[in-house]
């Protein structure tokens, strides 16, 4: 196996859920009949918009560190992480258009994922550079 393909499954699995969510707002788009560009006028369209909007601010700091972090610590733990990241990011979806008041359990697993990745490949980046001389 390639040192990278799990990381890249975890990769393309947050792709997925990213792109049900976007399905999901269509779908509630449509239930409501609210008519784009409005957000705001149906609550369940938008704890869906809110789901997706939330997710998509996090995606870029998710995949960037994931992708260091496999670099430095290598593919298993880092896609190990990524799945618990991806199991906390449905939980979040799944409890905020349920009821927004008990989607805390779903960001606080994805926020303590998010930290290690970044503190991670923070890490691995302040590692290899006191061990070539580069800082």
């Amino acid at each position: 196996m390639h040192p990278i393909n799990l990381t890249a499954l975890v990769t393309l699995l947050a792709l997925l859920l990213y792109m049900s969510m976007v399905f999901r707002v269509a779908g509630a788009r449509g239930k409501s009949g609210l008519k784009a560009p409005a957000v705001v006028g149906d609550q369940t369209f938008e704890r869906h918009y809110r789901v997706q909007m939330n997710t998509l601010e996090s995606l870029p700091v998710f995949l960037g560190s994931l992708w260091l972090f496999t670099f430095y610590w290598g593919e298993y733990v880092a896609a190990g992480l990524g799945a618990v990241w991806i199991i906390g990011r449905t939980i979040y979806m799944l409890s905020y258009v349920n009821d927004p008041k008990k989607r805390g359990a779903g960001f606080a697993i994805q926020g303590v994922i998010l930290v290690v990745l970044v503190a991670g490949a923070f890490a691995g980046v302040i590692r290899a550079l006191l061990a070539t001389g580069g800082l």
